[in-house]
């Protein structure tokens, strides 16, 4: 433990006085201002971070009440962690107070040329401009158009046009982030983005006839039907099916399928990105009873006409329930864009707009560095602190109702779902708490319901290289955080 000199003068060397007193006064100040020694972590935090191999120094913590005062604990809370997909509570508090929880985007979409409602004929083309509408799944795809055919649409004798210049191109690829495009989180952003470009498949055991056969969502052609089973455990089944994925050409599995599976389904990105909004299109105006003659391509909406109608997306507030219950990448990313005031929208343009508003929230710039908007980052940094300051800010914020009921539930949905009660015990069902988890990094922040009644802001990063084998710590001090009797008296 420092000790400060003494700085009694001395009867010889009355100089030598004034600068000791000088220097004590300055070393007490500089005392007073430096911070107070950190409390240890929680036992049961230190004991999950010795079995799993990590150093407590690889953990970040701050745990303060919401109305503020001094933390019940901070631990490395100034040392910049990368936060993982927790950067989706900064982009998602943005989105509500910038845009309001009731906000909507809305699709234009215009007829050009002559509209015959007695044969339901449309000389000419059909144009749909993309706003960076995030929930332009299937099923509102299906709304969309079955709008058109309830105003007498039947036959398009010119094109689909589809306008995406509300965005800029992406700067990365599928494969730049762990070189697995197949990932339906890896896909890019865009203005006119139809169903995240996403396949479900589902697959079916048949003993009787040695397949498994194979269901699509949605049924575009081309894609497989059926693969071998094989006997065995259900261990490594999507290893197994040994999946054939490389851009441009159609996808297909090389391998059996375990009959001990059951029944189970794999998201995946369409490997050919650039004509599935085409073929979705097509195949949905056809499901429907409508005729294409032309094509479906690229192109440019009017710009001196109005829309014959806008298509709402659900309100930003469902929206993010979705985005951060689920920690949807591809979501937040078109969330930043959709934020950004230029036109097109850049990411470098909507990260340095949401990289001021950050500062503006946090008064401070350093160690600040957001690489996007979804986390799927390995530049990313933020401070535990600073992101326990900004959700006590979100706390007192007429938005606030909005933004925690759209963070995961411990152990009852979302991204927490898993382990249920099991796992989380005192805190099951008493927090409201957003994951982040990336190769090296996994963390939680959000908000307990303590044993006394009372409500704190959370927030835990744990950056290492066997990060995910101490995700036991964390769910060791979401508990000790519950428990809060003691600390309270």
């Amino acid at each position: 433990m420092k000790t400060m000199r003494d700085s009694t003068p001395s009867p010889r060397r009355p100089g030598a006085c004034w600068l000791a007193l000088l220097l004590a006064l300055a070393g007490a100040r500089v005392g007073a201002q430096a911070p107070q020694p950190a409390a240890p972590l929680p036992p049961a935090v230190q004991q999950a971070l010795r079995q799993a191999q990590i150093p407590e120094q690889a953990l970040g913590v701050w745990l303060q009440a919401v109305e503020g005062g001094p933390p019940r604990l901070a631990w490395q809370a100034d040392k910049a962690f990368n936060p993982a997909s927790l950067l989706k509570l900064v982009t998602g508090l943005a989105a509500l107070e910038q845009l309001g929880p009731a906000w909507t985007w809305q699709t234009p979409v215009w007829m050009q040329g002559r509209f015959q409602p007695e044969s339901g004929r449309l000389a000419g083309d059909l144009v749909i401009k993309g706003v960076g509408d995030p929930k332009l799944v299937r099923e509102r795809l299906w709304l969309l158009l079955q709008r058109l055919r309830g105003l007498g649409l039947r036959e398009i004798e010119g094109d689909i046009v589809l306008d995406g210049s509300a965005f800029a191109p992406w700067p990365s690829s599928p494969a730049d982030f762990d070189g697995e495009p197949w990932r339906p989180g890896n896909a890019t952003p865009e203005a006119l983005l139809l169903n995240h470009k996403a396949l479900l498949f589902g697959f079916r055991p048949d003993p009787a006839r040695g397949i498994a056969h194979i269901s699509v969502d949605p049924p575009l052609p081309g894609l497989p039907q059926s693969v071998p089973l094989a006997s065995g455990p259900c261990n490594d089944w999507r290893g197994g099916l040994r999946l054939l994925w490389q851009e441009g050409q159609p996808l297909r599995f090389a391998g059996s399928y375990p009959t001990s599976c059951g029944e189970l389904n794999w998201p995946l990105a369409d490997p050919e990105p650039a004509s599935y909004n085409a073929r979705l299109l097509r195949a949905q105006w056809q499901e429907l009873g409508g005729s294409l003659r032309g094509q479906v391509r690229a192109g440019t909406a009017p710009a001196d006409s109005p829309p014959l109608f806008s298509f709402a997306s659900p309100p930003l507030a469902e929206v993010l329930r979705d985005l951060l219950k689920h920690s949807a990448n591809l979501g937040s990313e078109m969330l930043l864009l959709s934020l950004a005031r230029e036109r097109p929208a850049t990411l470098e343009g909507a990260r340095e707009q949401l990289r001021r508003w950050l500062v503006q929230r946090l008064g401070e710039d350093e160690e600040v560095w957001l690489e996007n908007g979804s986390g799927l980052s390995r530049q990313s940094r933020l401070k535990p602190r600073q992101l326990g300051l900004l959700l006590r800010q979100a706390w007192t914020s007429p938005q606030m109702p909005e933004f925690v009921a759209a963070l995961p539930i411990a152990g009852q949905d979302g991204t927490l779902t898993r382990g249920g009660a099991l796992r989380y015990g005192p805190a099951y069902g008493r927090a409201h708490l957003k994951t982040g988890s990336l190769r090296d990094v996994t963390a939680l922040a959000g908000y307990v319901h303590a044993d006394s009644g009372r409500r704190y802001v959370m927030v835990a990063v744990l950056q290492h290289p066997r990060a995910a084998a101490g995700r036991p710590s964390l769910d060791a001090l979401l508990q000790w955080a519950v428990q809060d009797r003691e600390a309270s008296q």
